[in-house]
């Protein structure tokens, strides 16, 4: 966070002429494209900001990893260089915060109906109270990132059979490649950015995403099949830097917090209504719709000790919680 005083500013990456410069100018940071709905609502989240506070407050939005790798961005939001940083619990704050991945298990829910009564509930609770002990504040409620699906470029995937030895793409992160090892896949660890090349030159057959995400990445163009799985869900933590948030004013506090969190549940009905459109405008550009029965992948993660196993890992209390709102695991 820096604060100025007497200097000209254009904001937020669109032109917005003020009478004087940012009394408090905020980074926030994250990875997702400049047309990914999050990065639209936190544009909005910063024009509004800056127009209730009559322009004492700047945030300013780094999408795209313009400001570096997850990783280095968790690492400048813990150290203050940046004040706000949108990521995912499963494979990113997990690396500071293990329990925070437990909303990304394997076939947990079954719709956003019971997405939202589990993270605004009592398990969101929990996670903000683990992550508060890391010196990060998260902000009240998550951005959705969507249900995750399956595409192919060999093959629709009807039941669990049909992973068998396929090599896949998954994100960097244990809780993936536990999953699709349980269903006798051959899970390959490929960031996000060098995910088009590696399914274009054939390194993997396949990979799981957001259809958003498959969409902005351009995967039809590389991929034949989509199943439509929903085997995993992720979303987005706002957390910001502990000791720059505390010194911001209560007003500003009160006010950044309430927009940022407005664009948080503007951003989820987003995603609520391209996870019905993207599927036609995905199939009109050529991929291959397939709906699964999804019981019998949830079958194979019991049989094969995958709820078991990480059961143990998050421990009894929070699996307890988690169950009040998707059922028994285990």
């Amino acid at each position: 966070m820096t604060t100025t005083l007497g200097l000209s500013a254009t904001a937020l990456g669109f032109s917005m002429k003020r009478a004087a410069a940012a009394e408090y100018s905020l980074k926030f940071a994250f990875n997702l494209a400049e047309t990914h709905p999050i990065t639209v609502r936190a544009r909005e989240a910063a024009a509004r900001i800056q127009q209730e506070t009559n322009g004492r407050v700047e945030l300013q939005v780094y999408p795209n990893n313009q400001l570096g790798s997850d990783t280095d961005m968790l690492s400048q939001v813990r150290a203050g260089g940046i004040d706000l940083f949108l990521n995912s619990g499963i494979n990113v704050l997990s690396t500071m915060v293990p329990s925070a991945s437990i909303y990304g298990l394997g076939f947990i829910f079954p719709d956003y109906d019971t997405v939202w009564k589990t993270m605004d509930g009592e398990l969101g609770v929990a996670l903000h109270k683990l992550i508060e002990k890391v010196n990060l504040l998260p902000m009240e409620k998550m951005w959705d990132n969507g249900f995750r699906h399956i595409t192919t470029s060999t093959h629709p995937v009807n039941s669990p059979a049909d992973l068998a030895g396929m090599k896949i793409r998954v994100p960097v992160g244990a809780l993936w490649t536990s999953m699709f090892q349980t269903f006798g896949a051959a899970p390959a660890s490929i960031n996000f950015n060098e995910l088009y090349s590696a399914l274009q030159t054939k390194v993997v057959d396949g990979q799981e995403n957001s259809l958003a995400n498959i969409k902005t990445a351009n995967i039809v163009e590389v991929q034949k099949y989509c199943a439509l799985t929903r085997h995993m869900w992720d979303a987005f933590f706002c957390v910001a830097n502990k000791r720059n948030w505390e010194s911001l004013p209560a007003d500003v506090q009160d006010v950044v917090s309430r927009n940022i969190n407005q664009a948080a549940l503007d951003e989820r009905q987003d995603m609520a209504k391209l996870s019905e459109s993207l599927e036609d405008v995905l199939a009109k550009q050529g991929l291959v719709f397939n709906q699964p029965d999804t019981e019998p992948f949830r079958q194979k993660l019991r049989d094969g000790g995958f709820y078991t196993s990480w059961r143990e890992k998050y421990g009894e209390e929070l699996w307890a919680i988690l169950e009040k709102t998707v059922g028994k695991l285990t």
